[in-house]
């Protein structure tokens, strides 16, 4: 059974889906199965595999699922004597402790211009395991020379792209253009999107005034823009594109890792300037 698991793992995490694994990792007694039997929950409660059946097996589902959404391990352990499996019948008369690990595929990163700050990003995302996707309207800036780490490299206009292009829910984007247009242009079509993380480079002057435009031509709520991270990246000092780069990614991996502050004191900055 278990390599129709491995096979499943395999087949998820190359589409890009999440998915936990359940190990039984130690049992005494009676139990329905034995060290080692898995099974495998993925996030809408599909399963391939049994750890035994009963009420049990739908309480650790259920923790799966939990596990997929803060992306955190967990341990748990059952007692087969006691009510809890008797209400289906399931008195085996021994105890086992599950192992719950959610599995990633390598996040998706979408870096919107191809720039010094974004030919550094890249590099860096890359190593730290992050699946690059740049997107320039110059060829100059945005081809394989460039940057040969990267899963996709696409020279079009970024709006025009992003207007014919669904990017999953599980995914990271990060907007580095060259100028103020292009950076509004590029979060008027990605602030209302479903994202795991959204950045956009800049000042807090200039993310303010992006965002009075954005609200200003009502197409783009309060409530889009609260999701936003702007100024982008952990506040490091940093000055020079590779340190902005390095600041990017250690926010990037924050998220990642379960490990990012509140939004509201870095996505929120620019509301006491709008409401003066």
């Amino acid at each position: 059974m278990n390599h129709e698991i491995f096979a499943a793992i395999g087949e998820a995490l190359t589409r890009g889906d999440d998915v936990a694994l359940i190990t039984i990792v130690s049992s005494n007694g009676s139990t329905p199965q034995r060290v080692g039997a898995k099974m495998l929950v993925f996030a809408d409660g599909r399963t391939v595999g049994t750890i035994g059946g009963g009420c049990y097996e739908n309480d650790a589902l259920l923790k799966a699922r939990d596990a997929l959404r803060t992306r955190k391990a967990i341990c748990a352990t059952y007692d087969l004597n006691d009510d809890f499996a008797e209400d289906t019948g399931l008195v085996c008369g021994g105890q086992m402790e599950v192992f719950i690990e959610p599995l990633e595929a390598p996040p998706a990163l979408y870096v919107f211009g191809a720039g010094h700050v974004g030919f550094y990003l890249g590099r860096l995302a890359s190593d730290a395991g992050f699946e690059v996707h740049v997107v320039d309207d110059r060829a100059a800036f945005a081809n394989r020379e460039r940057f040969p780490e990267a899963a996709e490299v696409v020279v079009d206009d970024i709006p025009t792209w992003l207007a014919s292009t669904t990017l999953p829910s599980s995914a990271y984007a990060v907007i580095v253009t060259r100028g103020h247009r292009h950076d509004l242009d590029a979060l008027q079509a990605l602030a209302s999107r479903p994202l795991r993380y959204l950045g956009l480079i800049g000042s807090r002057a200039k993310v303010a005034r992006i965002y009075e435009q954005l609200l200003a031509h009502g197409q783009t709520t309060l409530e889009d823009l609260s999701h936003v991270h702007a100024p982008i990246g952990l506040d490091i000092g940093a000055v020079t594109p590779q340190e902005i780069a390095v600041s990017i990614v250690a926010e990037l991996v924050a998220v990642r890792r379960g490990r990012a502050t509140a939004l509201a004191d870095a996505s929120l900055r620019w509301m006491p300037r709008m409401s003066r």
